[in-house]
C-alpha cells in the first residue's frame, strides 16, 4: 500500500507556527499602539469624565434701580446669605447630625432626620442662613452636611413700586412685573465648576485640572422712574383711596414726549421682601392690575372719541348739534345723567364738560355720516384698534400684561348699541396704562409711543445699552386735533377744579381733566345699580402738555360720583406735586 504524502514538513510547520505567533503578536502591538497612542485622549477624557461632578455656579442677578436727579438709586439689590444642605449618601449618623444642626439653626430636628435619609444628592435644610450660622455648621465637620453661598433680593427701599418690580422666587425666577418680564437678562448665565471626585464621589477640589466657567452677571436693569415722583405718587394714591372709602385704586404718570413712565403704583400692595408670606387668598396683590387688570373705562374715553371725529373731519371745532338728550339705538335708551340738563342745542365744549353719552352717541354717528351704521363701527373701530391700540397688549416691560377687549365691528348681536356704549367706555374694556399710552398720543400731536419703563442696561461687560423710545406709528390723530383736545380738556378742568379739590386755579399752568364714573358689569347680564369705578384722565403741562396721568380708584363708597369725588382728589394731588417738585415749566409770560 502506497504512503500519503503530508503538506508540510515538520520544519516548515514550525517555520508557520513562528510566522503566525508573529502576526498575532504585530497586531497586539497595533492594537495598544491604537489605543494608547492614537486614541489616548479620547479614553483619558472618557476616565476623567466618570470622575467629574458638574456644580452650577448661579450668576449674580442684576439689580434694579430707578432715577433720582442725575444719579440712579437702586431699590433692588443682592444680599448673600447661605444654604445648609445635606447629601445623604454620606451622612453617616442622620439622628445626631440633625440634632447638631438644629442646635444651630434652630429647626426641625425630625425634618431634618427626615431629609438626611432621603434618595437624594442634595437636601437643602435651610435657606437664608447668616454668615455666623455657616460658621458654626462649618465647624461641625458633619460627614454629608454643608453650607453653599446663596444670593437674595434685597430692597431697599422697602415695598416701593413692588407690584411694578415683581419679585424673585425660591426656585430663583423672576416672577410678576419686571422680575419676570425681564427675567433672561436679570439673572445673567450661570458658570460651571468641574471637579473631579474620588471613587466615593468625594470632590477633590485641590486637583489642577478642575474647570471652572465664570458666571455671568446678570444686566442692571435703570427704570425710567423717576424715585420722588414714585414715592409720592404712593403717597397721595394711599391717602385718596383711603378717603372715598374704596378697597383699591391705581395711578400713573407718563411723560407725553417720550411715552416714558415716570411713575407708577397701586394700592393696596405687598413687601417684596416676605413675598412668601402672602396668603393664596391674597396673591392677587402680586400683580400689577395698572396694566394687567381691564376694565370698563367709562367717560374718559370720551375725548378719545372727540379726537377721532375731529381727526376723520367729520366735526370741526366750532360744531354744534342739537342733543334730545335721549338717543334710543337697537331698542335701547341712550341717557345722560340728570345734571347734565335738558335737550338742547351743544357745542363740543359741553360734551366733555357735561359728560354727555348723547353727545358721544352723536359724535359716533358723524363717523357714519349722520347715523350709526357699518361705516360708523368700521370707522370708530379703526381709531380704537389700530391708532389707539385698544385691545393689543403694549409690550411694556411687566409680566401679565392683559390686552383688553373690543367689540367685533361687523360681528354679534346689538352691533349698533354696542358701539354706541363703546363710544362712552361702556361694552369694551382697557387697561390703566393703555388709556395714558392713547391719551399721550392724542396729546403730544399723534406720537403712538410703546410705554416704557426700562431706561437702559448696563451689561455685564461694562457697556450700556440705552432703549430709546419706540415709535408705534406717528399718525394717531393730527397735531391741530390734540390741540383742540387740549384745550376743551383744560376748559373742562377749569369748570370743575373745585368739585375735585382744588380750590384756586394755578392759572400759570395748563391743567386738563376728564373724569369716568364707569359702570361694573355684573357677570349674571346688566350692570349693577350699585358699584361704580372712578376714574381720571388729566393732564399738566405749560405752553405744552407735559405729563399724563390716569387713576382709577376701585368701587369707592364716598357720596357723589366716583370719578370726581374719588379720583378727582387724588389727580389733584399728584398734579400739584408734578408743578411744585418735578419742573413743569409755566406758560409763557407767567
Amino acid at each position: 500500500m502506497q504512503q500519503s504524502k503530508t503538506l508540510f514538513t515538520p520544519m516548515q510547520r514550525i517555520r508557520i507556527g513562528y510566522v503566525l505567533l508573529l502576526l498575532v503578536f504585530s497586531l497586539f502591538v497595533i492594537r495598544l499602539f491604537y489605543l494608547q497612542v492614537i486614541r489616548h485622549n479620547d479614553y483619558s477624557a472618557a476616565a476623567i469624565n466618570k470622575q467629574l461632578k458638574e456644580y452650577e455656579i448661579p450668576a449674580e442677578r442684576g439689580i434694579i434701580a430707578v432715577q433720582n436727579g442725575d444719579q440712579t438709586v437702586p431699590i433692588v439689590l443682592n444680599e448673600i446669605k447661605y444654604t445648609v444642605f445635606a447629601d445623604p449618601l454620606f451622612v453617616e449618623d442622620p439622628e445626631t447630625s440633625a440634632e447638631k444642626v438644629a442646635e444651630i439653626t434652630g429647626g426641625d430636628v425630625d425634618k431634618y432626620k427626615e431629609m438626611m435619609k432621603m434618595d437624594t444628592r442634595f437636601a437643602i435644610l435651610e435657606k437664608k442662613q447668616s454668615e455666623s450660622v455657616r460658621d458654626a455648621i462649618i465647624e461641625l465637620e458633619l460627614k454629608g452636611v454643608g453650607v453653599r453661598e446663596a444670593v437674595f433680593r434685597t430692597y431697599p427701599q422697602g415695598s416701593l413700586a413692588s407690584q411694578l418690580v415683581g419679585f424673585v422666587n425660591n426656585e430663583g425666577e423672576g416672577r410678576y412685573g419686571i422680575e419676570e418680564a425681564l427675567n433672561d437678562s436679570l439673572k445673567g448665565e450661570a458658570g460651571r465648576l468641574k471637579a473631579i471626585t474620588d471613587a466615593r464621589g468625594v470632590p477633590l477640589a485641590a486637583n489642577k485640572d478642575n474647570v471652572l466657567i465664570d458666571p455671568k452677571k446678570g444686566d442692571k436693569t435703570v427704570l425710567t422712574i423717576d424715585l420722588g415722583m414714585q414715592q409720592q405718587l404712593e403717597q397721595v394714591l394711599k391717602k385718596g383711596v383711603e378717603d372715598a372709602d374704596a378697597p383699591s385704586g391705581g395711578a400713573i404718570i407718563m411723560e407725553v414726549a417720550t411715552g416714558k413712565v415716570k411713575a407708577m403704583a397701586n394700592y393696596p400692595t405687598f413687601d417684596p421682601a416676605a413675598f412668601s408670606e402672602v396668603s393664596a387668598e391674597d396673591v392677587g396683590l402680586f400683580e400689577n392690575p395698572a396694566v394687567s387688570s381691564p376694565l370698563e373705562v367709562g367717560s374718559i374715553m370720551k375725548p378719545l372719541t372727540m379726537a377721532a371725529a375731529l381727526d376723520k373731519g367729520v366735526v370741526a371745532r366750532n360744531s354744534s348739534y342739537y342733543d334730545p338728550y335721549i338717543y334710543r339705538v337697537d331698542g335701547a335708551a341712550i341717557t345722560n345723567v340728570q345734571e347734565s340738563g335738558s335737550p338742547g342745542e351743544k357745542r363740543l365744549d359741553d360734551i366733555l364738560q357735561l359728560s354727555l353719552n348723547t353727545g358721544a352717541t352723536w359724535l359716533l354717528m358723524q363717523m357714519g355720516g349722520g347715523e350709526i351704521n357699518q361705516q360708523a363701527r368700521e370707522t370708530w373701530f379703526d381709531y380704537m384698534h389700530n391708532h389707539y391700540q385698544f385691545g393689543k397688549k403694549t409690550g411694556i416691560e411687566q409680566g401679565y400684561e392683559a390686552g383688553g377687549f373690543l367689540p367685533d365691528p361687523n360681528e354679534g348681536f346689538g352691533l349698533d348699541i354696542q358701539y354706541a356704549n363703546s363710544a362712552f367706555g361702556q361694552g369694551m374694556t382697557a387697561t390703566p396704562l393703555q388709556m395714558a399710552a392713547a391719551y399721550v398720543s392724542v396729546l403730544n400731536g399723534g406720537t403712538y409711543y410703546r410705554p416704557q419703563l426700562v431706561e437702559y442696561y448696563e451689561k455685564s461687560d461694562g457697556n450700556i445699552e440705552e432703549v430709546e423710545p419706540e415709535v408705534v406709528r406717528d399718525d394717531t390723530i393730527d397735531p391741530e386735533t390734540g390741540r383742540t383736545i387740549a384745550e376743551i380738556m383744560e376748559y373742562v378742568f377749569q369748570s370743575n377744579h373745585r368739585v375735585y379739590g382744588m380750590p384756586e386755579l394755578r392759572n400759570e399752568f395748563m391743567i386738563g381733566s376728564k373724569t369716568g364714573t364707569a359702570q361694573i358689569a355684573n357677570p349674571e347680564g346688566g350692570y349693577y345699580e350699585d358699584r361704580d369705578n372712578g376714574m381720571f384722565a388729566g393732564f399738566v403741562g405749560g405752553d405744552k402738555v407735559e405729563y399724563v396721568v390716569i387713576v382709577r380708584v376701585d368701587t369707592p363708597k364716598i357720596a357723589g360720583y366716583a370719578g370726581s369725588k374719588a379720583a378727582g382728589p387724588i389727580f389733584v394731588g399728584l398734579a400739584n406735586m408734578l408743578i411744585d417738585n418735578f419742573g413743569v415749566t409755566p406758560k409763557t409770560g407767567q
